[in-house]
């Protein structure tokens, strides 16, 4: 029986903010807003700090305070969006494959994205500013290059999930290589879709992941049967006397009198 002295205190809620605290964070969310606002109705190029600035009626010297410069500003949100699949990554059971718990932590993701973001943007919003994202060659570089760090944390995750040394084994880097892969070309095909909702990038995201297996080990063809692979095998019937240099798959470096797939 536990006893006053030896009972463990109940966790006490976090205290809340003061006001200057608090009218930083309405400052900034409020810088947020505008800049995703301005990057999506008139465009991120043409959108300057100034602009941004003058919508919420700052200084220029505001903004930098909250944002290093655009670029952060475009990508806070998309930032706190990969940080809320990350924890639904960490909270799925562990008897689920890499893959599996990929898969239904970024579909729970897409469920709850309105606890994410709504505070600070509708979602709405945030998916047009993804558009903008994948449609402004500036931004869409670096969207690549900052999803090499994430990538790399989730790979860490996984790794640790299953027991592994990230650096020993290559699964972990190779699941999310694939996974990102998948994420970047799901995004795309939605980006350059006519339909831009929440529901239609869950269902590409889900029917792109289910790909993953037959995309990787299936037999690639064309509805009539042809393999649409130049580099298949060749047709029995194809003429034996054509010229090597014709054949797109000839190895370069095959010496003289030897047979395409045949050890020399």
């Amino acid at each position: 029986m536990e006893t006053a002295g030896t009972a463990e205190a109940a966790p006490q809620p976090a205290p809340r903010p003061g006001l200057r605290e608090r009218k930083k964070r309405r400052t900034r969310d409020a810088l947020l807003r505008a800049s995703l606002e301005l990057f999506t109705t008139k465009g991120y190029e043409q959108t300057t700090v100034d602009d941004i600035a003058e919508a919420v009626d700052v200084s220029q010297r505001t903004f930098f305070r909250h944002f290093p410069g655009k670029e952060e500003a475009a990508f806070a949100v998309q930032d706190t969006v990969e940080a809320h699949f990350v924890q639904a990554l960490r909270a799925r059971p562990r008897h689920e494959t890499p893959l599996e718990a990929l898969r239904r932590a970024v579909l729970d993701s897409w469920d709850t994205i309105s606890d994410a973001v709504e505070s600070v943007v509708p979602v709405e919003l945030y998916l047009r500013m993804f558009w903008v994202i994948e449609s402004t060659p500036a931004l869409l570089a670096a969207y690549l290059r900052r999803s090499v760090e994430t990538e790399e944390e989730i790979a860490r995750l996984l790794a640790a999930r299953e027991g592994l040394d990230v650096d020993a084994d290559p699964r972990p880097r190779l699941a999310v290589a694939v996974f990102g892969g998948v994420m970047r070309v799901t995004g795309r095909q939605w980006s350059t879709g006519e339909d831009f909702s929440l529901a239609a990038i869950r269902a590409l995201t889900a029917a792109h992941l289910d790909q993953i297996g037959p995309a990787l080990a299936g037999n690639w063809r064309t509805d009539d049967g042809v393999d649409a692979n130049p580099c298949a095998d060749p047709d029995p019937d194809a003429d034996p006397g054509a010229d090597p240099d014709a054949d797109p798959c000839a190895d370069p470096d095959a010496g003289e009198g030897a047979t395409p797939g045949t050890d020399v």
